[in-house]
């Protein structure tokens, strides 16, 4: 069968400022939560590899980008750092970034990709986090701010923007499971900083609007479906509050303006609603987006809980449902995660039916593999696993466009070998193959087949 997709479909990839650029210390950047971290505490990440080199896309964008022209991207995403552009947070910007993102985004122009800009991916100023990071107010508008100055200075040619990346990320690592700084267990302060989180993305959408831009803004979320066990009650009622929890709780509120009541009613009984002042909501429901990013790897199955709450330990999800493997599922055993195409065909379906068939791209998909060199052949990784796995993702994007949804385009995750919070390079996802001791980058056969994709607008 022949897979062909709408016409000027976005191919391309996905990455952020903090795990490619490096040069986490040169020319006036400030430091971001991640510096601080691996400063304190180098053995919470894999092999102690912080990012302060990355994979030098401060130094080597322009030949980056031509390895992107090369393998057939017409778009590609990366994130604007806030330390970079404003090292305090608040205050002077940095010239030296400004024409850094500058001679990033013209040099995209210049080789026919559409730069995808978004301005938060975990990287919170350390200056920031110290006055509370999301849990506080004066963070909410010092974003609001820093994006106004990213608008005003790139809005001209940037046309497509992000405010946030995965934001329930930041509230599941940071707050809740101890895997990202400032690494707190209350369900409590992860409800506020989500809350303030939406709050700054609406804002922000807000000051866009003003300016009166000529282009669209909106938000990338990982949405990953929640499916039940079985068909018992009690198993659909824990895939139901799972999907309230991690998929609702920011697609409700920034597709269709407010907040699942189901959840409201849910945290308002266990007293773990978040403070909301006047005119918050009001915010919230003006920071509606024009195009949504997809994130997806994986689905999420859960099924009721076998024992009952220990409700001396602290509140958590997990409260309301267990976490289960599903016999005779697919895995990518490098990462320990189940490999389930068809999500992306319902994430896609549910966006059609239940939130107005919203104009949206899968923003990031992709699969990470440890010790790829045992691939290479002749020089080049042959990951043909990778390219089955594109390939199986792709054919049900295209039945869910073929039956009517609004997808504009697929972007992997990611473009080159990226370095990966405290997994750093353990699993490797890129196009292109990055050796770190001498920083040379080569295709890998997906990168191949990903250029013939892009060229002939589908496969077979």
């Amino acid at each position: 069968m022949q897979y062909k997709f709408p016409q000027n479909f976005w191919w391309g990839s996905a990455t952020s400022a903090p795990q490619t650029e490096g040069a986490a210390f040169e020319d006036g950047k400030g430091e971001n939560i991640w510096d601080h971290w691996f400063k304190e505490q180098p053995t919470r990440f894999h092999n102690q590899v912080g990012a302060t080199d990355a994979s030098t896309f401060y130094r080597n964008y322009r030949d980056d980008i031509a390895l992107m022209k090369k393998i057939g991207h017409n778009s590609f995403r990366t994130s604007i750092s806030w330390s970079r552009l404003i090292p305090q947070g608040t205050g002077t910007v940095n010239q030296q970034a400004v024409d850094f993102y500058n001679n990033v985004i013209d040099e995209l122009l210049a080789q026919g990709i559409e730069p995808f800009i978004n301005l938060f991916h975990f990287d919170m100023p350390m200056p920031m986090q110290e006055k509370g990071g999301w849990e506080s107010r004066e963070v909410v508008d010092a974003f609001a701010a820093f994006a106004e100055v990213c608008f005003k200075l790139f809005g001209d040619r940037v046309k497509y923007w992000f405010t946030f990346n995965e934001p329930i990320v930041p509230v599941e690592g940071g707050y809740l499971y101890d895997f990202h700084y400032p690494n707190v267990v209350d369900f409590q302060r992860a409800a506020a900083v989500a809350f303030n989180s939406i709050l700054a993305h609406s804002k922000a959408v807000q000051k866009y609007r003003t300016l009166q831009l000529k282009g669209e803004i909106g938000i990338i979320l990982n949405l990953t479906p929640s499916y039940p066990r079985s068909q018992n009650p009690a198993d659909l009622k824990a895939a139901d509050i799972a999907d309230l929890i991690f998929n609702r709780s920011f697609l409700d509120p920034v597709t269709l303006g407010e907040f699942p009541q189901e959840l409201v009613d849910l945290l308002k009984e266990y007293k773990q609603l978040p403070g909301c002042e006047k005119g918050d909501l009001e915010i919230i429901a003006a920071g509606k987006v024009d195009l949504l990013g997809v994130n997806y790897y994986r689905p999420r199955r859960v099924c009721a809980r076998a024992n009952a709450v220990n409700s001396d330990g602290p509140f958590m999800p997990e409260w309301f449902f267990d976490n289960y493997d599903m016999p005779g599922c697919k895995m990518n055993p490098h990462r320990g995660w189940e490999i389930y195409e068809k999500g992306l065909y319902d994430i896609l379906t549910d966006l059609r039916e239940n939130y107005g068939n919203i104009p949206c791209f899968i923003s990031e998909n992709g699969m990470g593999v440890e010790n790829e060199e045992k691939f290479i052949v002749d020089g080049q990784i042959q990951d043909d696993y990778r390219i089955e796995f594109v390939k199986d993702h792709l054919k049900w994007t295209h039945k869910a466009i073929s039956e009517g949804s609004n997808c504009l385009g697929y972007h992997l995750w990611t473009f080159i070998d990226c370095w990966s919070w405290s997994n750093s390079y353990k699993n490797r996802y890129g196009f292109i193959q990055l050796d770190l001791a001498s920083q040379t980058r080569t295709i890998k056969k997906s990168g191949d087949w990903f250029a013939d994709v892009s060229k002939d607008n589908g496969f077979n």
